[in-house]
């Protein structure tokens, strides 16, 4: 059995020696290949896992042109894997190498997803701890019960779940629900995340915002739907105190001026207006970029690897003449 190691890479040469020492020693006895997904990294990244490969064909690069993203990093190393199972881990060593083992074991037991879980998360803030359980709760809700909290992108995949991944070629990428909206059956397998062995991290709170929103609106309508709820409560509450002015219009001798009631109102609707119009907005975004059918990503350069025979939708890869593709000799 092949053991596919996908592990996107941004700026993370501090990290790559040790996490290459630890991946060696968690798969020893195993047939392994480790796939590096260069995401535009600033600093010396490419070149220190390049070294590393020029003695070990098993270790290979593809990098990217530019920097596309973390979940567009993970597709393109889903794209290029050739085991029979595939394992999605980040470089920082938050996710622990050492759990490869009994996750290969549990793969071998018949299941097509091996999502480690998060019991506990070392070195975290308590506000960012908070805000995740929120976050899974609330999307765990979204996805109907099949996304479980406390599960990341450290994930093993069967060859099944691959190809299914693969399938699903959306601009707008929410991998920990494509893999809940599967269905395939998923096994749990608690751990406690280690704080980072170096470096920083990628996910500031404004990235970790965006992820989040590119999360549910990639994911469910719920932000419109929220929005039509919410335009309706306003509007009923506006009625009322339409009915209310009208009475002391009417039966009393109250003049009520008003002014500071209106200017209220008129904020509270012109800002729900404008909430509902941002989520439409983003809507129609999304759906604009999707029409254009453009790239998911684009391959800089490639080492020891070879572009797939089988067809990859929606990427620019490697092709004779067109991007330089290195392999290095075969390790002992």
């Amino acid at each position: 059995m092949l053991l596919s190691m996908v592990i996107p890479v941004f700026n993370e040469q501090e990290v790559i020696p040790l996490l290459i020492t630890r991946l060696s020693d968690a798969l020893r006895g195993m047939n392994w290949e480790l796939i590096f997904v260069d995401d535009g990294s600033k600093d010396n990244s490419a070149a220190v896992i390049r070294v590393n490969a020029q003695s070990n064909d098993r270790i290979k690069l593809l990098s990217f042109s530019r920097n596309f993203g973390h979940q567009a990093a993970i597709t393109a190393g889903l794209d290029f894997a050739q085991g029979d199972a595939v394992v999605v881990m980040d470089a920082d060593l938050q996710d622990p190498p050492e759990l490869l083992p009994k996750m290969v074991e549990l793969y071998e037991q018949g299941y097509d997803v091996v999502s480690p879980q998060r019991t506990s998360r070392s070195g975290e803030s308590a506000f960012k701890i908070w805000t995740a359980k929120m976050f899974y709760q609330f999307m765990g809700k979204l996805a109907g019960g099949h996304m479980a909290a406390e599960v990341g992108d450290f994930r093993l995949f069967s060859r099944k779940a691959v190809l299914a991944l693969r399938s699903m070629r959306e601009q707008h990428r929410f991998m920990r629900g494509m893999v809940g909206w599967l269905g395939l059956s998923e096994a749990l397998l608690p751990f406690e995340r280690e704080s980072r062995a170096a470096g920083e991290t990628k996910y500031p709170l404004l990235k970790m915002v965006r992820f989040a929103w590119t999360a549910v609106s990639s994911f469910s309508a719920a932000p419109l739907r929220i929005s039509l709820a919410a335009g309706i409560v306003l509007s009923c509450a506006g009625f009322l105190y339409l009915f209310h002015v009208l009475y002391l219009a009417l039966w009393t001798h109250v003049l009520v001026p008003g002014w500071a009631t209106v200017v209220v109102f008129q904020c509270i609707f012109s800002g729900m207006i404008l909430i509902a119009l941002g989520a439409i907005g983003d809507y129609v975004a999304r759906t604009y970029e999707e029409s254009k059918g453009r790239p998911l990503y684009v391959v800089g350069s490639i080492f020891n690897l070879r572009v797939p025979q089988e067809g990859i939708e929606r990427a620019v890869l490697p092709g004779v003449g067109q991007v330089p593709v290195f392999v290095a000799r075969k390790s002992a």
